[in-house]
């Protein structure tokens, strides 16, 4: 008879610390704190104790607040430099042209913010009051929440471990008071690390409406979007669609679209086919969207005539459909 090997009990990446040993059992295990992996462990103490396994006080806080928010989305990709704070923005701009629907822009990039030079309020700082930190308003029914207005300059480099940033973001969910929300749309950095973690975790009770997740066409790209697509998968995110950012260039002058990243192994599109998730469109380049972003204006009200423009509009619009709003 041939021993067959039981395989190891994988931890909860979401109890897992930033500090922990390699084998970390994960602090909801009956062997948390217990095992050869805890020594020297500087969470060993609390671990054995049992204490990590009640309920995270901030639960409850959060899903008060979140109790106002009707639809939270996030915006993913895994890869940076693919436009997700552009959508965002875009995404955000376009909901708020309805004067009677609120929008929350929650920029949880702690290492780079850079919402608030896309929405032109990179000068604004946070007020507090007795209900809690008050969002930043580009307009009536637009705030943004953003560790970009706690800097002292825009220079400032933010040089955080995991446990800082996830108390950044849970305070951004529990502290900030946005009052009643429509749509509450959450910027993420590249990747499926701490951030995407924490915000999983904090809003498990809230729930989370979906996730729009954002490549451009070249492989390069691909490649982490499809491990972002897995990381959706893991952790009970609904996917509400892929956008294809910068596919083609369009002349200002002449209007001519030309292909600048090549989709070498089929774009988003066939991403999107081989994965099940719906393709919600493709966004040309138009150099004019850099040029808004840096002077902190609406691309979709300067530019109504971009074919980018109607791109976004209609990626918007599924997007509402989807979501039956």
């Amino acid at each position: 008879m041939i021993a067959v090997q039981a395989p190891p009990n994988i931890p909860n990446s979401l109890s897992v610390p930033a500090n922990a040993p390699e084998h970390c059992p994960g602090t909801d295990s009956d062997l948390a704190g217990k095992t050869d992996a805890c020594a020297g462990c500087a969470n060993q103490d609390i671990c054995a104790s049992g204490a990590t396994k009640l309920p995270d006080p901030s639960l409850p806080l959060i899903r008060e607040r979140m109790s106002n928010v009707k639809r939270k989305i996030l915006v993913l990709s895994g890869k940076g430099g693919v436009g997700k704070s552009t959508f965002t923005a875009q995404l955000g701009w376009a909901f708020a042209v309805d004067e009677d629907i609120q929008t929350g822009i929650m920029d949880v990039d702690i290492c780079g913010p850079s919402i608030p030079t896309i929405f032109g309020i990179a000068s604004e700082q946070v007020h507090s009051s007795s209900s809690g930190w008050s969002p930043v308003y580009v307009q009536d029914n637009l705030g943004v929440m953003s560790v970009g207005f706690m800097l002292p300059t825009s220079k400032d480099a933010v040089m955080w471990r995991g446990p800082k940033k996830n108390g950044l973001i849970s305070q951004f969910f529990k502290d900030v008071d946005w009052g009643d929300l429509d749509y509450l749309i959450v910027d993420t950095p590249p990747g499926t690390s701490d951030e995407h973690l924490s915000i999983v975790q904090y809003l498990k009770e809230s729930g989370i409406d979906g996730a729009v997740l954002i490549t451009t066409p070249q492989e390069v790209a691909l490649q982490d979007v499809r491990r972002e697509i897995d990381f959706c998968k893991k952790v009970g995110i609904r996917i509400i669609g892929l956008v294809e950012n910068m596919s083609g260039f369009v002349c200002p002058n002449c209007k001519t679209e030309s292909q600048i990243f090549k989709p070498s192994t089929g774009g988003g599109r066939r991403l999107a086919e081989e994965t099940g998730i719906e393709f919600l469109g493709a966004v040309p380049l138009d150099p004019r969207i850099g040029k808004s972003a840096d002077y902190g204006v609406s691309f979709l009200d300067e530019y109504p005539d971009s074919p980018a423009t109607t791109a976004y509009l209609d990626i918007i619009d599924r997007i509402k459909d989807i979501l039956g709003d």
